[in-house]
């Protein structure tokens, strides 16, 4: 064959290009490209050039490994700057909680993932294994020596200690130790320590929430992650600041056991502040500890009477001497030996006062608002800690009398924040939430009259100003409230040297039924101080707290029928005497 010949044969269209045959444009390319290579390497073998030949193929390979590595840098281009927030990190880590983080109502972090690394050792490829224990130790001081000798002698590769920060993780990786090796962890952490612990709760290593807030919103935290936004809880750091600095105070001041603290807005229900005393306790008390409260359910009884047409205000009740029920004696702790209006039965806090009336109503009906004020079952929060209560099995006359001042039943401080705010916010029962609402009142179940409501917050007021609730005062603030002292069941029977004292506030007292107010309880459970009363354990902490909480709350100070706007007493009507604090 002639080199004219040879020129002919290589010199033919492509494959797949013949003419008369329709191909695409990206086919075209690369067949062409091909019948180019092959026409090279044809043609350096027909002239004898092996030199070319060699050229080709370097070129070649040149051309193919330009290809993969353009290839590689678009696609790491576009993982970078496509891919969802957040999404590279989840998609590669087995172990990433994928939860959004936790804030307050005003968006301050109170819970978020932090990526932390997982410490593994491949002793095949340590060299020197007493040196690296030595290095590591001194890189690691918290590490556990027994551990790190342990998987080092081992003939695997184990995990040394989970948990390591990136900080921690640098410095054994600067040791340039071989057969170390790092997994990464997404970690749930609580920047804020042990505030609001019981509020927020835990979540595992698996991502999902084991307590508080993490577990009652798993799911929805867990949608927020996946969506790059963080989910809100209705307290208000502030607040909560101020609730668990006054409640150890005062817990501290009184040798108390425990102590609980909650603070709600009535209207909605949201709960601005959630404190369990002492916090190193993993226990939370506002839900799930029981407790007689004592005198604090006389407000539940009189708003029954009121509510029912039983009595009003000016209604009289012989409290001249001790109320026989059976063979049981009914005595007032400080007594006023003589008749008293229904007025007068709450400010002395009567129990034969509002055992009378009790009894008078009868058990149907004292069973009736008693489950309307959500007495009778667990409180409606989203904490699954929350425990229902320990209700009376009979109700008799003389189970009515000890449950109109508090005995008989026990219940969770969350059971009474609920049911307070409903006497106090116009006569709705509203659930508690931990969920960040938008300030909208909430409708509610209606349980009282408004004008029950109204009556009750005019009694509460007037407790303040007159009653047991002296200490709990708050200039310019109009709080009113109503003081809870219960013996505790020891050994089968009620002992004074285990008391539990509590104080159940709103404020401001005044204005419409639907106006915005805030309840706050505190309660003290054991405190060795003398007396162990309400009056004198709780309430002065609550006007501590609505005095530092006002201004966040956008409460204005001002005058009031009893007091001016610095707590200065306007023509208040002379106390009665013997009036307990």
């Amino acid at each position: 064959m002639s080199v004219h010949d040879h020129h002919s044969a290589y010199d033919r269209p492509a494959p797949g290009l013949m003419p008369g045959r329709r191909v695409s444009p990206t086919w075209r390319w690369f067949a062409e490209g091909i019948w180019w290579v092959e026409h090279a390497f044809g043609r350096a073998r027909a002239h004898a050039r092996p030199e070319e030949d060699a050229r080709v193929r370097i070129f070649l390979i040149l051309g193919v490994f330009a290809l993969v590595f353009a290839g590689l840098a678009v696609g790491a281009t576009h993982a970078a700057l496509m891919s969802p927030r957040g999404g590279g990190g989840y998609a590669t880590n087995p172990n990433a909680l994928v939860r959004g983080d936790l804030v307050d109502r005003n968006g301050t972090l109170l819970a978020t993932n932090i990526v932390h690394y997982a410490f593994y050792i491949d002793p095949a490829e340590v060299w020197d294994r007493e040196a690296a224990a030595v290095q590591i130790k001194r890189a690691l001081p918290a590490v556990s020596s027994a551990r790190l000798r342990r998987v080092l002698n081992g003939d695997r590769r184990l995990i040394v200690m989970p948990g390591l920060t990136p900080a921690d993780r640098r410095r054994l990786h600067a040791l340039a130790l071989g057969g170390l090796s790092f997994e990464p962890e997404d970690r749930r952490v609580y920047p804020l320590g042990t505030s609001a612990t019981h509020v927020i709760g835990d979540a595992d290593t698996g991502g999902r929430g084991i307590s508080g807030a993490e577990l009652a919103f798993n799911d929805e935290i867990r949608e927020a992650g996946a969506r790059g936004v963080p989910f809100a809880l209705s307290i208000d750091l502030r607040v909560q600041g101020v609730l668990e600095n006054e409640l150890a105070a005062a817990a501290e001041s009184n040798g108390a056991k425990g102590a609980v603290g909650i603070i709600t807005d009535v209207q909605t229900g949201e709960v601005l502040g959630l404190a369990s005393w002492p916090t190193s306790d993993r226990l939370d008390r506002v839900t799930s500890a029981h407790y007689e409260m004592g005198s604090v359910f006389k407000t539940f009884t009189v708003a029954a009477g009121l509510d029912t047409g039983q009595a009003d205000i000016n209604t009289r009740f012989d409290a001249s001497e001790a109320f026989m029920v059976g063979n049981r004696k009914i005595t007032d702790f400080h007594a006023q030996n003589r008749v008293m209006t229904l007025e007068e039965v709450y400010l002395h806090s009567s129990n034969i006062g509002t055992s009378r009336l009790a009894i008078e109503m009868g058990g149907s009906v004292m069973r009736d608002y008693f489950t309307r004020f959500g007495l009778m079952d667990a409180a409606p929060i989203e904490l699954k800690e929350s425990a229902r209560p320990r209700r009376p099995r009979r109700w008799d006359d003389s189970t009515l009398a000890s449950l109109s001042f508090g005995y008989g039943i026990m219940i969770t401080p969350a059971q009474m924040a609920a049911a307070m705010g409903a006497l106090t916010n116009g006569g709705r029962f509203i659930p508690l939430t931990l969920r960040k609402g938008d300030g909208t009142p909430v409708r509610g179940r209606q349980v009282v009259s408004p004008e029950t409501s109204r009556t009750l917050l005019d009694l509460l007021r007037l407790n303040v100003v007159r009653g047991s609730g002296g200490f709990a005062e708050a200039p310019g603030l109009r709080v009113g409230g109503k003081t809870g002292s219960a013996n505790k069941l020891v050994g089968g029977h009620y002992d004074p040297t285990h008391a539990v004292g509590t104080f159940a506030a709103v404020f401001p007292a005044d204005g419409p039924v639907d106006a915005r107010r805030y309840s706050i309880l505190i309660l003290m459970d054991e405190p060795s101080a003398w007396p162990r009363t309400g009056g004198y354990v709780a309430a002065p902490a609550v006007g501590r707290i609505a005095d530092r909480i006002a201004p966040f709350l956008g409460v204005q100070r001002r005058a009031d029928a009893w007091r001016t706007a610095l707590g200065e007493r306007v023509a208040v009507p002379a106390a009665t005497d013997g009036v307990v604090r």
